[in-house]
């Protein structure tokens, strides 16, 4: 009898082989490389459609984002080189059609789209982004600052355009034709891959020339392309061009497209033109306008100058029919001078007859006798003073038998017994000479030197 619990298949502890089982278990890593094979050989060429999410840009220039629908959510992945390649700047929520291939990648065992190419999905979508980039834009106050009043006649205009297009000839037969100007064209890409970033460049590379360089800084620049499609356009929307719009110190006219069409760049730049032609004609005025103009001011200043002259000869003929006669202004003045003259004369006269008056008295006051009058009075009065100079001459009582002491030493005049004792060596001076004499101490005697002793009574 068979045991009833053979056919179930109970759980092992060890895995083990089965009968009739030949197959051995598959790894993970085994299993992820049969699906990306699989995946990859049955969808090696897809087209998606769907709205970006999760949109990221890596540092080494990979582009990872996801596409979503109402029922689904696929990762994408796009490698450096189709990333670059990109007509426009992806942004979440925007609907796209993405081409490539689907793979898995067996580090997670996720399968995603490995995206060649990237398009909007028609021009709703691509009118989206428009919307979302200008509010972007206009949020960081790009449109809003203020605006550069445009030169009126400059000298030198720079073109961002295709060298190559009827843009750039319609631009150079309106100046020639109205304010033939210097121009200077920097040929870019107005359409298609790069062209943004060569619009941009030439922007800032006119910016950037120095004042006094070799070659001109415009003072005025166009940014011009004729019509097309938003597609068409498109380059003139993105985001380097605007801001290399908003940023450039050298007014800018936009004049891209028809007048209906309208780019970011016109909100950025300092006017918007509908056309390049009407571009051209904004930027310059018409010579012959201008000369008119310059010659009817002329014209008025000469009328002007002429009728100033005119009204200025009319005051002065007015004025001199009023004047009085020149006689009779100078009338009085002449006999004014005349009677001054008359007064001179006669005060010359008195003065002379006053000045003769004086000149007698003071001669008559110098008459010889006068004067020998006054030298006599002058001799006696200098006899006078001579005789009491003589009297009063110490020397001449020295004749008369009076002796002067003086000391020796100091030669001063003796005229106490004191001062004879305290000079000691006297000087006896006699009408006919001196005599040298010395006082004998305590006793008060004065003895002349080699003579005999001779009493000293002074």
């Amino acid at each position: 009898m068979s045991d009833p619990f053979d056919d179930i298949d109970l759980p092992r502890l060890v895995a083990e082989g089965r009968e009739g089982d030949n197959d051995a278990p598959l790894s993970i890593g085994e299993l992820s490389h049969r699906l990306k094979r699989m995946v990859e050989g049955e969808f090696g060429h897809v087209r998606l459609r769907g709205e970006i999410s999760g949109y990221k840009r890596a540092a080494s220039g990979h582009v990872y984002l996801a596409l979503k629908d109402a029922d689904a959510v696929i990762d994408g992945v796009m490698w450096r080189g189709a990333a670059d390649r990109l007509p426009f700047r992806p942004q979440d929520g925007i609907e796209v059609v993405a081409t490539g291939k689907l793979t898995i990648y067996p580090g997670r065992s996720k399968y995603q789209i490995v995206i060649e190419r990237m398009e909007l999905a028609g021009e709703g979508a691509l009118m989206a982004l428009f919307e979302r980039l200008k509010a972007q834009l206009k949020a960081e106050g790009l449109f809003d600052g203020e605006k550069k009043r445009l030169p009126f006649a400059p000298q030198v205009i720079g073109v961002v355009t295709s060298p190559t297009g009827a843009v750039i000839r319609d631009i150079l037969h309106r100046l020639a034709d109205r304010f033939p100007t210097r121009v200077l064209v920097w040929p870019v890409k107005v359409q298609g891959d790069g062209a943004a970033a060569e619009v941009a460049a030439a922007v800032r590379g006119f910016d950037a020339m120095p004042l006094d360089g070799p070659v001109p800084r415009p003072d005025l620049v166009i940014v011009a392309r004729g019509g097309g499609s938003i597609e068409d356009l498109w380059a003139f929307n993105e985001e380097p061009v605007v801001r290399a719009v908003a940023a450039c110190r050298i007014p800018i006219i936009s004049a891209v497209g028809h007048e209906t069409d309208t780019t970011l760049c016109d909100f950025a730049a300092d006017v918007r033109a509908p056309t390049p032609t009407a571009a051209a004609e904004m930027a310059v005025p018409v010579r012959a306008d201008l000369s008119h103009h310059v010659a009817t001011l002329a014209l008025r200043t000469e009328r002007c100058a002429r009728r100033y002259h005119e009204r200025g000869n009319e005051r002065l003929q007015a004025l001199v029919r009023v004047l009085p006669r020149r006689d009779a202004l100078l009338g009085p003045q002449r006999q004014k001078a005349d009677d001054l003259a008359a007064r001179l004369d006669r005060g010359l006269e008195r003065r002379v007859t006053v000045a003769r008056g004086v000149l007698d008295r003071a001669a008559g006051a110098l008459r010889p006798a006068v004067l020998e009058r006054k030298l006599d009075g002058l001799r006696h009065r200098l006899e006078g003073a001579s005789k009491l100079l003589d009297a009063v001459n110490p020397d001449n009582l020295l004749q008369r038998g009076y002796v002067r002491v003086g000391a020796k030493v100091t030669g001063k005049v003796i005229a106490s017994a004191a001062d004879a004792r305290a000079a000691g060596a006297l000087t006896l001076q006699f009408g006919d000479g001196t005599v040298d004499a010395r006082v004998e101490r305590g006793s008060g005697k004065a003895y002349a030197d080699d003579k005999p002793e001779q009493p000293g009574l002074f």
